[in-house]
């Protein structure tokens, strides 16, 4: 059986209620949620980012503590926690800035999703909002922009998260990606 189906496995019997699951699970999707986390989090010194590991740590209470969760799949749970991260770092980011009252802005690079050059970056509270505000517009754009640039899902595991086909996933990630970077260089320009 492939990784990807043991994880599958291992989501269901979870989420059926078997607690022994999740001590299997974790070793297998712990690296993943590393690479997640790192891709939520600056580039910058150490002292003014939250850790990796305290981002995959938070994510991880998060994802247990949650009830009457039935992930579809792997993609699926790496979806939620993807979400789970981007809004703890959200609020740390929030929380931070409350506390500098008004302090330093964290950027995030966008390299990863290809939507921008690796040498800038964007204010994680500008890239939420703008999330935010594509989702009131076509909320399947957003989830898209989410699964393949913060989750790291490919064009067919993205398909296969949102049940529709490859071409549309396409097709979608091109328009939601034009839509972001013009959207993040307008806030840039503000």
């Amino acid at each position: 059986m492939s990784s990807s189906q043991d994880i599958t496995t291992l989501l269901k019997e979870w989420g059926g209620g078997d607690q022994s699951a999740l001590g299997k699970l974790m070793p297998l999707v712990y690296e993943q949620l590393r690479r997640m986390a790192s891709r939520h989090l600056l580039r910058g010194r150490p002292d003014e980012v939250m850790q990796t590991t305290m981002l995959v740590h938070e994510a991880y209470l998060r994802l247990v503590d949650q009830k009457n969760v039935n992930y579809q799949n792997r993609a699926h749970f790496f979806a939620v926690a993807s979400k789970a991260m981007r809004q703890i770092l959200v609020n740390y980011v929030l929380a931070q800035q409350a506390e500098k009252r008004g302090g330093g802005i964290y950027k995030v690079s966008l390299s990863n999703a290809a939507i921008l050059p690796e040498e800038q970056g964007l204010d994680i509270l500008a890239l939420d909002e703008a999330l935010k505000k594509l989702a009131n517009m076509d909320q399947r754009k957003s989830e898209i922009i989410e699964l393949r640039f913060f989750s790291g899902l490919s064009l067919e595991e993205t398909a296969e998260t949102l049940g529709i086909s490859l071409a549309t996933i396409k097709r979608e990630w091109k328009l939601a990606r034009a839509w972001l970077l013009r959207e993040l260089k307008e806030e840039e320009q503000s």
